[in-house]
């Protein structure tokens, strides 16, 4: 039946715009100097030996020798030159790239901020009216321009970063590629000269381009990319209608009540997120025509505080039928590994009123459920 299920107004609206939208690849690295135009631009070659038509809109080389010797044979857009604060800047002309109509531009340095007088006030928006024109687009991006990221950066760095970008460019992107080089690889090309001037490089080296520095945002890079890439993932499940999850990378659920032993439980489905290095997600469901009591209540308040305390997500839902409720977020949230509390009940009392561990078992195809002892909960 999936087959048939109506699309929300949002997903058709997503679908007419990637139809309308050209396609747009971002080098992404943790900071300058880890090789993102040198790779663009290796890639630029690669496309025009297989008559892709590529052109520049803009470069900037650093006056890298390697970066600049790329561009021999690469038909450069000539760009704007504007005046600003004594000095005459080259910008990016997004209407001669218009006019020429390339299959792809190459456009350095996406979080660049335009000077005043200009279209539009960011470089990523030029980028955004020549893809609504069919243009496809190569670009760069150091991570710490994103802005959710914009607080985590000054923390980590102490400098707080003025050209940002909304993430929604990011995650709009059709690809992104990671350019990735050791903290200790990057500081020894800047020794060398090969990141910038050296006038700049001591200064760099006390500041911003510490190991420590480094080694943070390589995390920040790695887990950008890893999260668009699950995101990817969630929409070619929900446009192929694939319900199961798919194993690369392991969700724990664990499913409580208001029992003390609840705790137990999800002290032992962290530690086994932990050791799956997944997620942890918590799960409660409870029937809506019963009203906890004051003890109940309270202790599956303490029971979401430990799970919320630990990480995990937690899902609270209603249902009169607790099992199936259940299952249906074992599906939603892609969980690998459900883990439930064996019951009190007396084998009798499962006969007369059912047992939700037994039809979570006998509901459950994707994913291994691990039922915990009586025993094992004292």
């Amino acid at each position: 039946m999936s087959d048939y299920r109506r699309r929300t107004s949002e997903e058709v609206l997503r679908q007419i715009e990637s139809l309308r939208r050209a396609r747009h690849k971002i080098f992404i690295g943790a900071a300058a100097g880890v090789g993102k135009t040198y790779a663009m631009l290796m890639e630029a070659h690669s496309l025009r030996e297989s008559g892709i038509d590529v052109v520049a809109g803009v470069i900037d080389t650093h006056g890298r020798p390697e970066t600049a010797a790329l561009l021999e044979g690469v038909e450069l857009i000539a760009p704007l030159r504007v005046p600003y604060n004594g000095i005459e800047r080259e910008e990016l002309d997004v209407e001669a790239v218009m006019r020429r109509q390339p299959d792809v531009v190459l456009v350095d340095e996406l979080a660049h901020q335009n000077p005043p007088g200009l279209r539009h006030a960011k470089r990523y928006e030029d980028v955004q009216e020549i893809l609504e024109q069919g243009i496809n687009v190569h670009s760069t991006l150091n991570v710490q321009h994103l802005q959710s990221l914009n607080d985590i950066v000054a923390q980590v760095t102490g400098i707080r970063v003025r050209e940002t970008i909304p993430d929604s460019v990011v995650v709009d992107a059709t690809e992104l590629r990671l350019i990735d080089l050791a903290p200790e690889a990057l500081v020894e090309r800047l020794r060398q000269g090969k990141v910038y001037p050296p006038e700049q490089t001591r200064r760099a080296l006390d500041n911003f381009f510490r190991v420590g520095n480094l080694t943070a945002l390589r995390e920040l890079a790695l887990r950008t990319v890893a999260d668009e890439a699950d995101s990817d993932l969630d929409d070619y499940m929900r446009l192929h209608h694939i319900e199961g999850p798919w194993h690369t990378k392991d969700r724990v659920l664990v499913c409580i009540t208001a029992s003390p032993t609840g705790q137990l439980l999800i002290r032992r489905g962290y530690r086994m997120a932990r050791r799956l290095k997944g997620d942890f997600l918590v799960a409660t469901v409870l029937p809506p025509n019963k009203t906890p009591g004051l003890r109940e209540a309270e202790t599956l308040d303490l029971n979401l505080r430990l799970a919320r305390e630990l990480g995990a997500e937690v899902i609270r839902k209603e249902d009169a039928d607790v099992a199936r409720c259940l299952v249906d977020i074992a599906k939603e949230v892609r969980a690998t590994q459900i883990i439930l509390g064996e019951t009190g009940k007396t084998r009798w009392e499962e006969v007369l009123r059912g047992s939700v561990i037994e039809r979570v078992l006998r509901e459950t195809r994707d994913a291994d459920v691990l039922i915990v002892a009586n025993r094992a909960l004292k």
